[in-house]
């Protein structure tokens, strides 16, 4: 009886440090910091001795080779004579001691397999940081009474490590793939709901998407011509109701500043004509270049407190103009929508009127398509279509790829206006 309890209690001594082991090595660092903010002492323990793990694991497999050792001894001592006894009532043959032996033992073996390596593992994975942040404290206090043995075969462990220029020390830097996973497990479990979901991706995405995918491109602005009468000024404040617009003189390439329309409006309010002088234009530009990411235009705008810069080419050519709120859509999507500026409208279930300018990521969300090939290469929808045809397209023109037909409705000069894209068949050849 006293080799049985001996057992049971070298079992239940083994399921704790198993449980201890996956639970530090398995327990997500976020989640440990969430609840050391919460007040959890030992979430702040498990972090470092996740940052330090050395002597832990020394400890751990010191403690389960002197368990699983002292288990086979009183193993064979509890229950062989037992099992010989019951077994001599079938047979008395000169193999009872050998097969009594491998009996005991396989009963033995399957009692800390199951209770003392499983079933706790099982557990700990389940839920790592809540079992870790209990058992933390005892095995720190193990780890000293232990430390003699600990400080040698850490150091041997470390030696070798080092022999074989492996790290000592673990490093945890989460990456952008893992935070993506996470937010895709968060979405699947319904922790995470769809709007956060996007709206987080979106921000993700600032670092790759450049201002091209979020400007207003040069042949949409609309500006002041410094020679313009008051009338053709009226009209182009009438039909596109801007608070600012940029001076030129001819043409774009040439800027003089830009006017804030409630400079007009008070013309107007005093009764005179309007007149584009010195006083109300504001000659102070804010440029910037089109390679920036989205991420950097967002730091150049708070740092220059500007409501709008003019994006310009590597010739000092302007090529768009982006504001605030462009970039504010970028990245809130759906959330925020104008609908004078929707640039995908579902016809159908199989179909999608898109805009040529619409940012090739955001097509792919919309219609659940993987990443289109060579994405490097393009931004746009309509820049997608021009890559594959490897022409600029006409009207009608079309390309199949992945399972999506790609075809140019709305040619105006070289510029593609809007496209159709549907679903086809797997049958279809792509082009």
């Amino acid at each position: 009886m006293a080799e049985l309890l001996g057992i049971v209690c070298l079992i239940l001594i083994s399921a704790l440090f198993a449980m201890s082991e996956i639970s530090i090595a398995a327990a997500r660092k976020i989640k440990l910091k969430i609840m050391m903010d919460e007040g959890h002492h030992g979430a702040e323990q498990v972090l470092k001795l996740q940052a330090q793990p050395g002597a832990f694991f020394a400890m751990i497999q010191i403690a389960l080779n002197a368990i699983a050792i002292l288990g086979g001894i009183l193993g064979e001592q509890a229950i062989t004579e037992s099992v010989s006894y019951y077994i001599s009532l079938f047979y008395q043959g000169p193999l009872l001691g050998q097969v009594s032996f491998v009996i005991s033992f396989v009963i033995i073996t399957s009692l800390f397999i199951l209770f003392a390596d499983l079933l706790p593992k099982r557990i700990a994975m389940i839920m790592p940081e809540a079992v870790g942040v209990r058992v933390v404290g005892l095995m720190n206090a193990v780890t000293i009474a232990f430390k003699p043995m600990v400080l040698f075969f850490n150091g041997v462990t470390n030696l070798l490590l080092k022999l074989f220029g492996l790290p000592t020390e673990r490093k945890d830097e989460v990456t952008t793939e893992e935070i993506v996973a996470m937010m895709d497990a968060g979405a699947k479990s319904g922790s995470l709901q769809a709007q956060e979901y996007q709206l987080i991706g979106n921000v993700l995405e600032l670092e790759c998407r450049t201002l091209p995918m979020a400007m207003t491109t040069r042949e949409s602005i609309v500006f002041l011509d410094i020679d313009d009468d008051s009338s053709v000024i009226s009209q182009k404040i009438l039909g596109n109701p801007h608070n600012q617009f940029l001076v030129c003189d001819g043409h774009l390439d040439k800027l003089i500043g830009f006017v804030d329309t409630k400079q007009i409006l008070k013309q107007l309010l005093r009764g005179e004509a309007i007149h584009l002088n010195e006083q109300i234009i504001e000659k102070e530009i804010f440029y910037l270049p089109e390679t920036l990411t989205l991420s950097e235009a967002l730091n150049a705008f708070k740092s220059a407190s500007e409501q709008f810069a003019v994006v310009v080419n590597e010739y000092a050519l302007t090529v768009g103009l982006v504001t605030i709120k462009d970039l504010m859509s970028s990245f809130m999507g759906d959330l925020v929508t104008f609908y004078d500026e929707e640039q995908i409208v579902q016809r159908d279930n199989e179909s999608w009127l898109v805009d040529g300018a619409t940012p090739i990521v955001d097509l792919c969300r919309v219609i659940d398509w993987q990443e289109p090939p060579e994405a490097n290469q393009y931004e746009t929808v309509a820049g997608f279509l021009i890559y594959r045809l490897k022409r600029l397209p006409k009207r009608a023109d079309h390309i199949i790829c992945n399972g999506f037909k790609f075809e140019a409705i709305d040619i105006k000069g070289v510029r593609v206006e809007q496209l159709l894209v549907s679903r086809v068949n797997g049958g279809a050849a792509e082009l």
